[in-house]
């Protein structure tokens, strides 16, 4: 039985100062447990693994991004953070990609045991730039909510300096998903971001009813980066101009 899953539902932003401001739009996700990757591509209608579908998902999205092994890079990073990677099972919250297109300006690793306890979280961040920095955490406890605290290390936002932290807060991944980021500057909050969902099994039948319900979800997010960028810029929030390049770093948290 494919314990993959769709995740329909909501993306949130609210900006707090210099100036507010607030958008919404609904989104749905994948939820891949990596090991499955091979047998969605031969089950799944509509779906192809590393070639063009409606529907696909490219290794080389993520990662080293070089199309290597996913499980294998995760497994690297674990072994680099002294996490044990016996049995272990991968899980990845992603948007795919539609007509060949995708921005995934977040995408999460769950690693879980033997046991299906989860162990750790890899944050993978993008920017437009075509940047990527990874945030490595170790989990511990069986809590359901996990928190995880970090200082920013890569520029995302045009309008948000870099002497910034992140708190994470996400429920680990059942019948609904509830992903929340606050971003926090030396005087309080600048930003909240969250997304939520409902789970549905991965089939044909509904991967197809959620693009029929966002046929243009890709296009629209990396669309709408742009268009609320240029409502901050019109609001006279400062641009802040990157100063530096980076390809893919990664990172170890406590």
């Amino acid at each position: 039985m494919i314990s993959s899953c769709i995740y329909n539902g909501n993306v949130t932003h609210k900006r707090f100062k210099p100036k507010e401001h607030f958008f919404k739009y609904k989104v749905f996700s994948l939820f891949i447990d990596l090991s499955e990757l091979n047998e969605l591509n031969d089950k799944l209608k509509f779906f192809s693994l590393n070639k063009f579908n409606l529907i696909s998902f490219y290794e080389k999205d993520h990662g080293d991004r070089d199309g290597s092994s996913l499980f294998e890079w995760v497994k690297k990073n674990l072994i680099n953070n002294e996490i044990s990677t016996e049995n272990i099972k991968v899980k990845l919250l992603c948007y795919p990609r539609i007509f060949g297109y995708v921005f995934n300006p977040l995408s999460i690793f769950f690693v879980y045991d033997r046991n299906d306890n989860l162990i750790s979280i890899l944050y993978e961040v993008k920017n437009t730039f075509g940047e990527q920095h990874t945030y490595v955490f170790k989990v511990e406890g069986q809590n359901k909510l996990i928190q995880n605290n970090c200082s920013k290390k890569f520029h995302v936002s045009p309008f948000i300096e870099m002497d910034c932290n992140y708190f994470f807060r996400i429920l680990n991944p059942e019948q609904k998903l509830s992903v929340v980021i606050d971003q926090y500057d030396q005087e309080g909050k600048i930003l909240f971001a969250s997304q939520d969902g409902e789970r549905s099994d991965l089939t044909s039948k509904n991967l197809m009813n959620s693009y029929l319900k966002h046929p243009l979800m890709t296009f629209k997010i990396i669309s709408a980066i742009h268009f609320e960028a240029f409502k901050l810029w019109i609001k006279g929030i400062k641009f802040i101009k990157k100063k530096f390049k980076i390809k893919n770093n990664i990172t170890v948290e406590n």
